[in-house]
């Protein structure tokens, strides 16, 4: 066993501790950060199988070509438009938008495009739009993308070709 596995686990074993004699003596910090560690590991399970089941499809059924088309660098800005459009419906956040990027760039996605994408799937889904539309008013909403994804565009660019210059390649995952 190497020290990084030992340090995870004693990690794990003394927040389970530190809940658990939370809550036997009553002591709420640790009975509440238990609470919130279950409602989010619910909402973790209730959205990301279907979500990878989803990016598993993609992987199948999507052919590389289509990516590079549509994503790839004979794209031009049309590929960054598909991004932030396909970032708009992504659900999930950035749990679900790191995976589907990965997938991106392993079809042969464009660097600053996949940044695109991660950036918009960070300030533009539609529900979360929607909801802060109904609470901040549309006036806000509007100036506030109209901002925000030029801003991630440019940014997106200029660390794309800044790492491209440096032949910056995805690695597979261990």
């Amino acid at each position: 066993m190497t020290r990084g596995y030992i340090f995870r686990l004693a990690s794990i074993l003394g927040y389970a501790l530190f809940v658990i004699i939370s809550l036997i003596s009553g002591f709420n910090p640790g009975k509440e950060i238990g609470a919130n560690f279950v409602s989010f590991s619910e909402d973790m399970l209730k959205l990301l199988p279907p979500a990878f089941i989803l990016i598993g499809l993609f992987e199948v059924w999507v052919k590389k070509e289509t990516v590079a088309k549509h994503f790839g660098e004979g794209s031009g800005f049309k590929g960054y438009l598909w991004a932030v459009l396909l970032a708009g419906t992504t659900v999930g956040g950035l749990y679900v938008a790191f995976p589907v990027a990965y997938s991106l760039g392993s079809k042969g996605a464009k660097l600053s495009i996949i940044f695109t994408y991660i950036g918009a799937s960070a300030i533009c889904r539609v529900p979360m739009t929607i909801f802060e539309a109904s609470f901040m008013g549309i006036k806000f909403t509007a100036i506030r993308l109209l901002v925000s994804l030029p801003l991630v565009i440019l940014a997106s660019i200029l660390l794309g070709d800044y790492l491209t210059k440096r032949n910056y390649e995805i690695s597979e995952g261990k």
